[in-house]
C-alpha cells in the first residue's frame, strides 16, 4: 500500500482526500438542512413549532408599548420634547411591524403543519400499497 506524500503545510491529506472531504461536507449540509424531510415522523412540541413567532410578537408588543410611553412623554412639557416626538412614532411603527409579522407568521406555520400531516399520510398510503 502506497503512503500519500505529506503536503507542505504539514497536513497528511492528499488532493483525493480533499475532494472526498468536500463531497462529504456537501452531503452533511444536505442532511442537516433546516427543512424537515417528509420521512421523519418525530412529533415536536408546540413550543418547538411556535417559539419564533411568539418571541417576535412579544418583542413587538414590548416595543409598541415603549413607543406609546415615549409618545405620551412628548405631550408633557419637558426639556427634550422634540426627541420624544421623533423617537416615539419610530418605536410605535417598529413595534407594530414586529407585532403584525409575528401574528401573520402563526397561521402560516399552522398551514404548513397541516400540509405536512397530509403529505405524511399520503406517503404512508403509497408505501402501504406499493410495498406489498
Amino acid at each position: 500500500m502506497e503512503i500519500p506524500p505529506k503536503s507542505p503545510d504539514g497536513s497528511e491529506k492528499s488532493p483525493q482526500s480533499k475532494e472526498l472531504m468536500t463531497s462529504n461536507t456537501a452531503s452533511t449540509l444536505c442532511i442537516s438542512s433546516r427543512s424537515e424531510s417528509v420521512w421523519t415522523s418525530t412529533s415536536r412540541s408546540k413550543w418547538d413549532i411556535y417559539h419564533k413567532p411568539v418571541i417576535v410578537v412579544s418583542v413587538g408588543a414590548a416595543v409598541f408599548l415603549f413607543g406609546i410611553v415615549i409618545t405620551s412623554l412628548s405631550c408633557i412639557q419637558i426639556k427634550n420634547k422634540n426627541v420624544y416626538k421623533m423617537c416615539g412614532p419610530a418605536f410605535l411603527s417598529l413595534g407594530l411591524m414586529l407585532l403584525v409579522c409575528g401574528l401573520v407568521w402563526i397561521p402560516i406555520i399552522r398551514k404548513k403543519q397541516k400540509q405536512r400531516q397530509k403529505s405524511q399520510f399520503l406517503q404512508s398510503l403509497k408505501s402501504f400499497f406499493f410495498n406489498r
